[in-house]
């Protein structure tokens, strides 16, 4: 005779056990892999680019705002700009339908931070929107400056800590470098490479800071 004890916890049947599997595998992203940005050009490229990349004086500031250059585009998959460089720079991201990161961990590029909370993770913008404005996006059109603030072809987004992207905000390598040296040489070579693509000016103390960071590589 069976006992009339708390009931039994019901079983789930293995084919919705593999199904609930299934509906979890299209949102992992990622791999073992850190922040990864369109790789640059090498060292040496990245000198003889910053050699060709025009010295001017810096453009008016009057007029920038952050909403000249647009906000997050869509890229598919229910994901926007910010989304997708989250799930490109992390370690085993999973999103949820919407295409949010609900788990994951990503390493800060510029201080070595690891982050397992994507809220405290910034989306930089390696040249920040108010130094292009300044040295040539000032000029450009709404969709020109839309594509530059979403540009995910080049080394222009990475997913880096809230805190060193705020310490950051909008100065140049001459007024900001990484706290972690050995991030030095990429970062100079992100620089040279968006500023070259975009075509975009350089200041003499911008020049000789690059300069100096691509010497450590």
């Amino acid at each position: 005779m069976r006992g009339t004890g708390a009931s039994r916890p019901k079983r789930v049947p293995p084919v919705r056990r593999l199904a609930a599997v299934i509906l979890l595998l299209p949102a992992l992203a990622g791999s073992s892999a850190w922040a990864a940005p369109p790789a640059p050009p090498s060292a040496g490229r990245s000198v003889v680019a910053l050699a060709r990349l025009r010295v001017a004086a810096p453009g008016p500031r009057s007029g920038y705002t952050r909403a000249k250059f647009g906000g997050w585009d869509s890229v598919g998959d229910r994901c926007d700009t910010r989304e997708e460089v989250l799930r490109r720079d992390g370690s085993h991201v999973m999103t949820d339908a919407q295409c949010h990161p609900i788990a994951g961990r990503w390493r800060s590029y510029y201080d070595g931070t690891i982050i397992r909370s994507s809220s405290k993770l910034d989306i930089d913008h390696v040249v920040p929107l108010a130094n292009a404005w300044i040295s040539g996006a000032r000029t450009w059109t709404a969709a020109r400056r839309d594509a530059f603030a979403n540009d995910l072809d080049d080394p222009q987004l990475i997913a880096v800590s809230a805190s060193s992207n705020r310490s950051k905000g909008d100065r140049s390598p001459d007024e900001w470098r990484p706290p972690l040296r050995s991030s030095w040489c990429s970062y100079a070579r992100w620089w040279v490479d968006v500023k070259s693509t975009w075509k975009l000016t350089i200041t003499a103390p911008e020049h000789d800071a690059l300069a100096a960071m691509l010497g450590t590589c």
